[in-house]
């Protein structure tokens, strides 16, 4: 019984000294610039013509809305920084005729603080938000992913309406603080 006991005290030191555990530690260095890109997708360029009536004395048809270009972006704000917001400007304003422009809901495959749509506007050549609040986030990249935009025109003033031929029109999109 005196062996069995012997026997016992050595396997529990045993056991206790297998079971016993360290730790240790390492430093990593960590590494996330402020990030800011956007791009528009698919490439390309989009047409809007009016058309003329079929009878006389009718107005001419405005072209229907473009629904084909959707925003991507990615984004990484500065510790303590200020959400990101997307504007856009045309490069000129046509006589008689609106550009309006609205981005919708994000939709797809991103993740993170994305954007909230602003309602439509009438893009000027002055700069004006149309996405706002981005925080770290990205939307996923071509289109069906990020915001999708709806370009359309209208008529404003009928009398400065002049016949055009293929008159680009350029929106320049800003991704900014």
């Amino acid at each position: 019984m005196r062996q069995f006991g012997i026997h016992a005290v050595i396997f529990l030191m045993i056991s206790c000294r297998i079971s016993a555990q360290s730790t240790g530690n390492r430093t990593i260095a960590l590494t996330l610039p402020v990030v800011t890109l956007i791009d528009i997708e698919p490439t390309g360029t989009i047409t809007l013509a009016y058309s003329a009536p079929a009878d006389a004395g009718r107005p001419v048809t405005t072209p229907s809305a473009n629904m084909t270009k959707w925003i991507n972006y990615t984004s990484a704000i500065a510790p303590g920084g200020i959400s990101k917001r997307i504007t856009a400007a045309v490069n000129q304003v046509i006589p008689g005729v609106n550009v309006r422009i609205q981005a919708s809901a994000a939709s797809g495959a991103g993740g993170g603080t994305l954007g909230i749509p602003s309602a439509q506007i009438t893009l000027t050549t002055t700069p004006q938000t149309i996405i706002s609040g981005i925080g770290g986030a990205f939307t996923g990249n071509g289109a069906y992913n990020g915001h999708q935009l709806n370009i359309s025109l209208t008529t404003n003033i009928y009398a400065n309406l002049y016949a055009r031929t293929n008159t680009p029109i350029v929106i320049t999109y800003t991704i900014t603080e």
